[in-house]
């Protein structure tokens, strides 16, 4: 590998594919210069320094540098980030605990969207256990309301049959019911349309999602899919077939590139896990072709959105520190303290009073420090907002 400078236009396509910073790819080039490298460079320089409005000054790019590349209304959280607190007993605790709580809290850290990941809380919060229903969605939707919060979708009931059982029609029609109260645009899930790799199982995805995306539509609803890091794995559509006559081999085209296709763009949307592309682009970075060869092809998340923009209303805001070690490529850490270059990527996208992004942290929750996952979501609200394009 070759140290680039500044202006080689080579440099800057190869680090714009892996999506990582100018000053991240530079220094590590550098470092490696004339040595053999067995696995590319991956992540980037933290995109914002720590602290912020409610954690001390930021460092780098200050309030007075750049525009804002996130704006206030469109800064979002996922709850299942905080799934312990709204899960928490208000009896036992004086962290915030329910909805409610959990509401007044992200309000005051600066949140103005929330995405849902299920309508249940702990039983003895306002409102009780189970707020999926009619009455519950009512009940959220006036905290919302109280907190300056707007919900942004909901990972939710997707029917498992198809063609559609009466049953799970009549239970995915509700679930739009109770979006519609909470004042929703999108509804969506948190699973892949498949875990298959073969093309006529994402044909029959794509069946069923148009379906359903047209049931959404008539009630006002986007519906969208969520994706995990096989989703953008190759797809197997050629080449020799197996023993059960399915096809080895790809053209190349990734499963969710080949869902966009098939799928009506006016009936389905998809919520990028910006963190889950990462590992795709890590993971997935060659296929053997119908012919037996071995192809490199490297995935750019942020170039795929950029195509296909307005597909693309809903981010999972994810970050990660690069690790070569574990087979994925990233260990997952609080948004703002990773290597994934945000700043370049919602510059690239564009389009930043379009999309939603939710900050999210599988791993927020603590057996141990009770309060750990409303300080992450703090931190990373804080991070979020410091994301300014370079003056």
């Amino acid at each position: 590998m070759t140290a680039f400078s500044d202006e080689s236009a080579t440099g800057d396509s190869l680090r714009r594919s892996l999506g990582v910073s100018r000053r991240r790819f530079l220094s590590t080039c550098t470092a490696v210069a004339g040595a053999a490298v067995a696995a590319p460079v991956f992540g980037a320089a933290p995109a914002v320094a720590h602290g912020g409005p409610h954690g001390g000054p930021h460092q780098g790019h200050g309030p007075g540098r750049g525009s804002v590349l996130v704006p206030a209304d469109k800064r979002g959280i996922i709850l299942y980030t905080v799934r312990d607190a709204t899960g928490r007993d208000p009896l036992t605790t004086d962290l915030p605990s329910g909805f409610r709580e959990v509401f007044r809290r992200l309000s005051r850290y600066g949140y103005r969207q929330v995405e849902f990941a299920g309508y249940r809380q702990h039983a003895n919060a306002p409102g009780g256990a189970d707020l999926e229903t009619v009455q519950g969605a009512r009940l959220l939707r006036s905290w919302l309301d109280d907190y300056g919060l707007r919900a942004q979708g909901n990972h939710g009931f997707i029917p498992g049959s198809w063609p559609l059982s009466t049953p799970d029609l009549d239970t995915f029609k509700r679930h739009l019911e109770i979006a519609n109260i909470l004042g929703m645009d999108h509804m969506g899930t948190g699973g892949d349309p498949t875990g298959s790799s073969y093309r006529a199982d994402w044909d029959v995805a794509a069946d069923k999602w148009n379906a359903l995306g047209a049931v959404a539509r008539r009630e006002g609803i986007k519906l969208y899919t969520h994706n995990h890091d096989a989703a953008y794995g190759f797809l197997l559509d050629g080449g020799p077939l197996d023993a059960q006559g399915r096809p080895t081999r790809s053209s190349g085209i990734r499963k969710l590139e080949y869902f966009l296709k098939r799928t009506d763009p006016r009936l389905v949307w998809l919520e990028m896990d910006v963190y889950w592309a990462h590992v795709a682009q890590y993971k997935f970075r060659s296929y053997t072709a119908h012919d037996g060869s071995t192809v490199e092809q490297v995935f750019d998340p942020a170039g795929l959105v950029a195509r296909h923009n307005h597909r693309y209303p809903l981010f999972h805001a994810k970050d990660g520190t690069v690790n070569t070690q574990n087979g994925q490529g990233y260990d997952m850490v609080t948004f703002g303290e990773g290597d994934i270059d945000y700043r370049t990527f919602f510059r690239r996208v564009g389009a930043k009073n379009y999309h939603n992004p939710m900050i999210e942290h599988d791993g927020a929750p603590s057996a141990t420090v009770p309060g750990q996952s409303l300080e992450v979501a703090r931190a990373s609200y804080d991070n979020l907002a410091a994301l300014r394009s370079r003056s």
